[in-house]
């Protein structure tokens, strides 16, 4: 009997630790395929961050680092220079990358350190409670913003990817969602591209992924689907901001 779906060599045969509804474990499982199909999963070396995919290194298998809150591109920088025929990817949330994180990873695009980061945008600190994250839309409302995020008070959400486009050693710079099938498909064609980047020895290349968090959101899992696609990405367009021939 010919075999129609399968489980990617890519992930370990453990069970996500993931809320209801999240899309954590979708982006795993793309990774996990582009990683066995490029042929590099021997020479794959992961940086988890801390976050809802803290357990990252449980589920990815290939070689893992767990990183202190933030550091993921700085801990990846020093893995990829002693180890520069490894291929070398950061998994970040955007509670991880873009706040406490933001110097680390505008740095590393700065040096277009060849590594690729995989950053999951679901508008919100997940792990800890649900707090406003520098992604939280205005008027979405959080743990620390009850009556909604009020830009006046806290400015307006960060668009990361359209910041790191604007570096030159960022070659591959684009942001999907996976909030339905063609995203999916789009999501991981991406995620391929920019490790290819790597392997090309190009540069620096970062795929945000936009996600949802119906834990925190208060929302069912099909609402926040629906709520990603009509609130996030209007805020967040979905394309390609940067191409490794535009980076040359």
């Amino acid at each position: 009997m010919a075999v129609v779906f399968d489980r990617t060599q890519g992930l370990a045969e453990k069970q996500f630790h993931y809320c209801p509804g999240c899309t954590h474990g979708i982006i795993h499982r793309l990774v996990g395929e582009v990683l066995e199909e490029l042929g590099v999963l021997g020479d794959a070396i992961g940086v988890a961050p801390v976050g809802c995919s803290v357990l990252a290194y449980d589920y990815f298998n290939c070689d893992m680092h767990e990183a202190a809150h933030g550091r993921a591109p700085a801990v990846a920088t020093g893995i990829k220079r002693v180890l520069p025929e490894g291929v070398v990817f950061t998994y970040q949330g955007d509670g991880d990358l873009a706040s406490i994180g933001t110097a680390e990873i505008i740095h590393a695009a700065h040096r277009g350190e060849k590594i690729t980061t995989i950053f999951v945008n679901n508008a919100i600190y997940g792990m800890t409670g649900g707090q406003m994250a520098p992604t939280t839309l205005i008027g979405q409302k959080a743990t620390t913003a009850p009556y909604g995020r009020d830009a006046v008070d806290t400015g307006m959400p960060l668009r990361m990817s359209e910041m790191l486009a604007t570096i030159d050693g960022a070659v591959f710079v684009e942001r999907t969602t996976v909030h339905n099938v063609a995203g999916i498909r789009k999501t991981k064609k991406a995620i391929k591209k920019a490790f290819e980047v790597q392997l090309a020895g190009l540069g620096f290349g970062i795929v945000e992924i936009l996600s949802t968090c119906p834990t925190n959101w208060g929302i069912t899992p099909v609402e926040s689907l629906k709520w990603l696609e009509e609130n996030m990405i209007p805020y967040y367009p979905l394309g390609n901001f940067r191409t490794p021939e535009e980076g040359k």
